[in-house]
């Protein structure tokens, strides 16, 4: 039997999120480092890294503002979260070379919200066949990138002047 050494996942596993306020608003009061794992601030809306990534390059389009859904959002911070998506999906097929992307956002604990109250929009990016064997009978998936790689890099290109 072959096992999958991933001890970081513990940690999520044992307690999840445990601060006494709302994860992205803690993350808004810090700096930017790799330790938060932000990517980019605009002027309404973040981009971050998911600590718990789905797949490599598994990045969230956040509001500064605290809203448990895209209702109550203004158009400008909605306007500026599509663009950022946008710019993301650039960026992730730029340092992943991805075939294709899941775009979501779960909102509300029945939809499987992590952060019920701070809506967020889901950036994964995908590749032919990656849906293999492991994902498929042990349920566990392969992230072969550490997430201070993935920041390093996605950094790198988020703060990279966008070609006109």
């Amino acid at each position: 039997m072959r096992h999958l050494w991933a001890p970081w996942r513990m940690e999520y596993i044992k307690k999840g999120y445990q601060g006494p306020d709302c994860l992205f608003c803690t993350l808004i009061a810090m700096e930017d480092s790799s330790e938060n794992l932000i990517l980019y601030r605009g002027e309404r809306a973040f981009v971050v890294l998911n600590r718990y990534p789905y797949t490599n390059g598994h990045t969230m389009v956040v509001p500064f503002d605290h809203h448990p859904s895209l209702i109550g959002l203004d158009q400008e911070t909605l306007h500026e979260m599509i663009r950022l998506t946008q710019r993301g999906l650039e960026i992730l097929r730029e340092a992943y070379a991805a075939d294709g992307f899941n775009l979501g956002g779960n909102i509300g604990e029945a939809a499987g919200a992590g952060v019920e109250d701070h809506v967020h929009l889901h950036l994964v990016p995908r590749w032919q066949g990656d849906t293999n064997f492991m994902a498929t009978t042990a349920n566990t998936r392969v992230i072969p990138e550490s997430l201070e790689e993935t920041y390093t890099l996605l950094r790198k290109l988020w703060s990279t002047p966008r070609q006109a």
